[in-house]
């Protein structure tokens, strides 16, 4: 009887910190499980996402082939993967930021010219509504065939900015820069 009493007189900042802990641990251990139970099936979705970000930049039927890069070189940057699309050209995969955060998109530049193929975004925290009009295809039919150079219309360019988002607009504008500059890199 008195071990309860003693329970009950225990200091109320310690009784909740103890409770607060159990509370955590029970679901930091239970948000543990569902990860490791959903871990593969999320990285086999973002595998196939970025695959098909790939084929719609520049389709490949011989595949995409990893080229090693300098990643301390400043013209890499920003390259997250750089992929040679047999001889058409390459495929290259960058994280840039955004006006709300970091976008992932793959660019696909000729061999040919290094113009761009094609543009795609894997990934992106822009505003719904505004920025995240960057993953329509209006706007990206916009920087096919964009050389090196190429800025939004407000800064010169040809490429048409999304209404109310310049920013994210001259992100992928520069970002498909980066992607010409990194494969004449290459050599």
């Amino acid at each position: 009887m008195t071990e309860i009493k003693k329970a009950r007189g225990m200091n109320p900042i310690v009784r909740l910190a103890i409770i607060l802990f159990a509370v955590s641990a029970i679901t930091s251990g239970v948000l543990g499980l569902v990860n490791g139970l959903t871990e593969d099936r999320i990285a086999e979705q973002q595998r196939l996402k970025t695959e098909a970000a790939y084929n719609a930049v520049l389709p490949s039927e011989s595949g995409y082939a990893e080229i090693a890069f300098d990643a301390e070189d400043p013209v890499f940057s920003n390259v997250d993967a750089l992929s040679a699309a047999g001889d058409a050209g390459w495929v290259v995969e960058l994280t840039f930021s955004g006006a709300q955060g970091s976008i992932t998109a793959a660019f696909g530049v000729s061999a040919e010219d290094y113009s761009i193929t094609g543009a795609s975004v894997i990934d992106h925290a822009e505003t719904s509504g505004l920025g995240a009009k960057i993953t329509e295809d209006d706007f990206l039919a916009s920087l096919v065939g964009q050389t090196e150079g190429m800025a939004v219309t407000k800064d010169g360019g040809t490429v048409n900015a999304i209404t109310a988002a310049t920013i994210s607009s001259r992100a992928m504008a520069d970002a498909g820069n980066m992607a010409i500059a990194a494969c004449k890199a290459l050599g």
